[in-house]
């Protein structure tokens, strides 16, 4: 079965990357979200943009839902080793890659987009130097929104979180969210549903669009506005393919994920709130954290940082940059 696997891989990388030879360049864009999801739709947008910039030489399509195959945590490697030309990362899942992909969820580090814009002039950066070490070009950023824990039980205080089996995307959530006391569990998303109907988990830390994707309301009854962490999707380009285009398409590309980068994350900031009305409007309910229980959650949750900066101290100078801005202004 590996055999058969590695020579489908084989066909898909040399189909992929000898596409730029024929005057229409046709590129698969792997997506591991659901058809709907505002990440796919921004991509989708994003596609239709380029051919028109491009007068049709360069035509994405997006494939959804996990289509061709790769988890999550598989993308970045994928777009890599030219399995698939392009690809909707979520960067905070290739910490197994690089554990510097985590440095944006240094947990309450970041309480707004508008502080998460600013953290982004010292850490994209870096990022995308990182996106170049793995053979792919950074071409847009989206933030994921605000960040929520999805319960069945109602809890008024620190201790009612304990011992409750919580997914979360990628280690420094389930970091987080073990700290307040709760079960993390690291589970992709194709995974998640059938775990949640099963029992094998009986909670969720992610946003509130993904809970829309999730229909939460079929298995949760309680939203916590935690905003724990903050994360974002990069959409890459394989560099051997970017390198392929013309100057022309390449500033054209370009020029098009400069433009639509502010309007994705407004779409981002916009899709919390409608979520958040979805899932209301479906029976669950949003409970407020109460001043006493923030600042419990905050201070448990202080012990992940100093762990994250031991293991990745690379990422403390960047840190400390954007922290040394933020008190200047």
């Amino acid at each position: 079965m590996q055999y058969f696997k590695a020579l489908a891989y084989g066909a898909v990388a040399a189909f992929t990357l000898g596409q730029s030879v024929s005057a229409e360049t046709r590129l698969s864009l792997s997506d591991v979200l659901p058809e709907g999801n505002f990440m796919v739709e921004n991509a989708k947008v994003f596609a239709e943009a380029v051919e028109k910039a491009t007068d049709g030489e360069v035509v994405i399509t997006v494939n959804a839902a996990g289509s061709l195959g790769f988890k999550g945590p598989d993308q970045l490697a994928a777009v890599r080793d030219g399995l698939v030309a392009m690809a909707d990362i979520n960067i905070s899942q290739q910490v197994g890659l690089n554990p510097m992909f985590g440095a944006e969820g240094v947990p309450f580090l970041v309480s707004s987009m508008e502080e998460l814009k600013d953290y982004h002039a010292f850490l994209r950066p870096e990022f995308e130097k990182l996106a170049e070490r793995y053979n792919q070009k950074i071409l847009y950023m989206v933030p994921s929104p605000a960040q929520y824990v999805y319960l069945k039980v109602l809890v008024d205080d620190i201790e009612g979180f304990r011992g409750i089996p919580v997914r979360g995307a990628d280690k420094n959530t389930v970091d987080i969210i073990t700290a307040i006391g709760m079960d993390g569990v690291v589970m992709p998303w194709g995974e998640l549903l059938p775990a949640l109907a099963s029992g094998r988990v009986d909670g969720v830390a992610t946003s509130a669009t993904s809970g829309v994707d999730g229909k939460f309301w079929e298995f949760l009854e309680y939203i916590y506005p935690t905003n724990h962490t903050w994360g974002s999707n990069a959409v890459t380009i394989n560099l051997d393919v970017w390198n392929d285009l013309s100057e022309e398409d390449q500033a054209a590309i370009e020029a098009v994920a400069a433009e639509l980068e502010p309007e994705f994350w407004e779409v981002s900031r916009q899709g919390d709130l409608n979520s958040i009305a979805t899932m209301t409007e479906n029976g669950m309910e949003l409970v407020p954290l109460s001043d006493e229980l923030k600042a419990q959650i905050a201070e448990r949750a202080q012990s992940v940082q100093a762990e994250f900066f031991d293991r990745v101290p690379e990422a403390l100078p960047i840190v400390e940059a954007y922290r040394a801005s933020k008190a200047s202004n």
